[in-house]
């Protein structure tokens, strides 16, 4: 492989903190030396970055693609084009696809089927019971041999609390990480928005904030018991917060994400009953999304996903209560993230910590990093330059984004996985 040095950069380190001019050198698929000032003289390949940032590429927790049984909504090949251009060097996919993937031959199925249509590195996570119905926990043993990463149910909550205990312990005894869904299903149950002024106003069928906080609650009472690997999906509201804190401070191996959406947007965006809007859980007031925001910068939220969810435009025009929830976000991840940057509410180290090196360190996986011997996946970017969004120009095959006409501010410019070019902005 080629050798390639990348001059005139702006490193993003997130694991030193750090945000600083200089050089990266890059061979066979891996970081070799950094240094600042002038670039050593080498035959290598030299990448003048004109002074854009350079950071770990980003890794994703909680991808959505359809396949099998919903190739027209995402396939991987479109996701893995989207990741491409949106610096996620690895996408970590969810299973609730049709027909689940709860057994070792759908698995392998994806994985095949991963390897051979998208440019990115893709690691499938399996369900956690069978069908994602919550009844049966699935062959955790099995899945894991197979390249399972994760195991979850996304967000069909495991209602029986038996069940879940037992997955949760079987798990535990493979080293398996359980990514749940905190929520309390009887108050959850239909909800289209947060409960609230505005939802009331709206006449929209709402689900209290506390509905988070009692499902993670349980959830960390049974961790306690279990003492198995526990991944919180999304947390999105300040009353789960100190649930979170608690369980940190006492001990237990728990970590939380919160996605994109929930960062930069509130309930009041829904608007017109606007469906692209339409997420779950669905977007909270302006007060939790001021306090996750603090969360994620504290570290006390350690990862911001995507939570990339296509939807076809059959699913989305109808009425707000019967549309379907979700958005894709593999695109617009990084520059909805710069708005965060823009705005002096968390620097670049800090979002990168959040998007590449914490997801990464929860997986067990040694990228995310700048350091030397770290996989040279990288995403170069110009956080700068100003855009609006025009949804059709997505890459995905479904265009249901919340962003569709707003300015934006930051532009990916090249990703590389393992050293190689996989996207270059025309």
């Amino acid at each position: 492989m080629t050798s390639v040095v990348f001059s005139n950069a702006r490193l993003i380190d997130p694991e030193t903190g750090t945000d600083s001019t200089g050089w990266l050198s890059v061979s066979d698929g891996r970081i070799v030396a950094r240094g600042e000032g002038k670039t050593p003289a080498s035959g290598a390949q030299v990448v003048d970055c004109g002074g854009h940032c350079l950071a770990p590429g980003i890794v994703d927790i909680g991808v959505k693609v359809c396949e099998p049984g919903e190739r027209h909504k995402e396939s991987y090949k479109s996701a893995g084009l989207a990741a491409a251009a949106g610096g996620v060097t690895t996408i970590v996919t969810r299973p609730d696809t049709s027909p689940s993937i709860d057994t070792p031959e759908t698995l392998e199925f994806v994985t095949r089927r991963a390897q051979a249509d998208t440019p990115v590195n893709v690691l499938p996570m399996a369900a956690l019971t069978k069908g994602r119905e919550g009844r049966e926990m699935t062959e955790i043993g099995f899945l894991q041999d197979a390249g399972a990463v994760a195991f979850t149910d996304c967000d069909h909550v495991v209602a029986n609390t038996k069940v879940f205990s037992r997955a949760l312990t079987y798990a535990r005894s493979c080293g398996a990480l359980v990514i749940a869904h905190p929520q309390e299903l009887g108050l959850s149950a239909g909800a289209a928005a947060t409960g609230g002024k505005f939802a009331t106003l709206r006449g929209l069928p709402a689900v209290s904030p506390m509905a988070e906080r009692m499902g993670l609650d349980r959830d960390i009472a049974l961790l306690e018991m279990t003492r198995a690997k526990y991944h919180a999906d999304q947390i999105t509201t300040a009353r789960a917060l100190p649930a979170l804190e608690r369980a940190k401070r006492n001990g237990l191996d728990i970590t939380a994400g919160t996605s994109i959406h929930h960062l930069t947007l509130n309930e009041l965006d829904v608007a017109d009953y606007r469906t692209f809007f339409k997420v779950k859980p669905p977007l909270r007031s302006e007060d939790d999304r001021q306090a996750v925001i603090e969360a994620v910068r504290t570290g006390l939220i350690d990862i911001i996903s995507s939570m990339h969810t296509p939807q076809d435009e059959e699913s989305k025009r109808l009425p707000f209560e019967e549309a379907a929830s979700g958005a894709v976000a593999l695109e617009t991840l990084l520059p909805a993230a710069l708005r965060l940057y823009h705005s002096d509410q968390l620097d670049l180290p800090t979002l990168f910590r959040a998007m590449a090196l914490n997801p990464a360190k929860r997986l067990g996986l040694d990228s995310g990093r700048l350091a030397e011997g770290a996989p040279a996946d990288l995403v170069l970017f110009d956080p700068n330059v100003p855009f609006v969004l025009d949804r059709f120009s997505l890459k995905s095959k479904s265009q249901n984004t919340p962003f569709d006409g707003q300015r934006m501010q930051g532009k990916v410019t090249a990703t590389y996985v393992a050293g190689q070019e996989v996207y270059r902005r025309s």
